[in-house]
């Protein structure tokens, strides 16, 4: 990884062994086996030449006490993988993410690698999201578990869900906190940017995992979230969401938000108008933010002046640092005009 910003220049270059612009290069020898765009969901070693990394980093991660469900390649060329984590609650599942982050960054660097946590560091290939798997629990009982609902969710969870889409926009201000965060949550490459819930579409902000009929494992998937945020804020202000949606019996079908089990791709342009979408950048969800505020500061979990802070910090030190500067594609669009 490469990069600079100064006034007079901005750049930054990424190269991976794994990369498909990469197929031409002679590494004495050239080991081939480059992944094509889209292609790395996923293939088996050597194919996949990071799998005994991967491993390493699970191993890693369960003598420190992060329990590791699964780990696979991702569909990106370049090394995208993912490692899915056990469930905890919700500090404890924070504590856990920063944990996670170090420990694969350090295990990386060890083999001479580095990891990057960013959305979207490539241009024309799917970024990278970070899937939040939610459920209430009372007194060891799962609540969100319901045979005779749509996708065997419970009233509760339907509210719940309610909330969460309602919300989104204001919620990804801490969930998808950068201006890199809107580069990955664009239509396409499997970005769920559709407010709606569905047990199938993986455009849909929130997916219902119907890998198993057992009540403990059901929940619900809510997909725009990506790794830059700060867990403690973005988990606190998913669950303050979907309380509110409990509390005020927020039905998502009575307001257009699913589910919606048809191909997304195949709507017609006056079915897809219909659907809700979250934020096109950074600065859409800061302003939903600051007008959408009241189920953050129920209880007073999240205060006025926090939230204020948070806005005056984003806007001044990154969204218009960024939106300040030349990028080198203007440079390619715009240098002979």
């Amino acid at each position: 990884m490469r990069y600079d910003s100064a006034p007079h220049t901005q750049f930054y270059a990424v190269d991976s062994s794994e990369g498909n612009w990469n197929t031409a290069r002679d590494e004495r020898p050239n080991l081939a086996n480059k992944i094509r765009n889209k292609e790395g969901y996923f293939p088996v070693p050597p194919v996949d030449s990071l799998q005994d990394l991967r491993n390493e980093m699970c191993l890693v991660m369960e003598s420190v006490g992060v329990p590791v469900e699964r780990q696979h390649h991702e569909v990106a060329t370049a090394g995208q993988a993912e490692i899915d984590m056990k469930f905890d609650t919700l500090v404890g599942m924070a504590d856990k993410l920063m944990m996670y982050k170090y420990v694969v960054k350090n295990v990386a660097w060890r083999h001479g690698k580095v990891v990057t946590f960013m959305p979207k560091p490539i241009y024309g290939d799917n970024g990278s999201g970070m899937h939040v798997h939610q459920s209430l629990w009372k007194k060891g009982a799962p609540l969100f578990f319901d045979a005779r609902g749509y996708a065997q969710l419970s009233e509760m969870a339907r509210f719940y869900i309610g909330g969460l889409l309602l919300h989104a926009p204001a919620i990804l201000a801490f969930a998808a906190p950068t201006t890199n965060s809107y580069r990955r949550l664009v239509p396409g490459f499997e970005a769920p940017v559709n407010l709606v819930f569905s047990a199938r579409n993986r455009s849909a902000a929130i997916r219902i995992p119907m890998y198993s009929d057992k009540p403990h494992t059901k929940r619900v998937e809510f997909r725009p979230p990506d790794p830059s945020c700060n867990p403690y804020l973005a988990f606190s202000a998913m669950l303050l969401a979907g309380l509110d949606g409990i509390a005020r019996r927020i039905d998502p079908s009575a307001h257009g938000m699913g589910p919606l089990d048809k191909n997304i791709y195949d709507l017609s342009e006056a079915e897809y108008a219909e659907i809700r979408s979250v934020p096109g950048s950074l600065v859409e969800a800061l302003g939903a933010l600051d007008q959408d505020r009241a189920f953050l500061t129920a209880g007073g979990v999240f205060s006025d002046d926090l939230i204020d802070d948070y806005l005056s910090y984003k806007m001044a030190r990154e969204v218009d640092e960024v939106r300040l500067r030349p990028t080198p594609h203007e440079f390619y669009l715009y240098f002979d005009v």
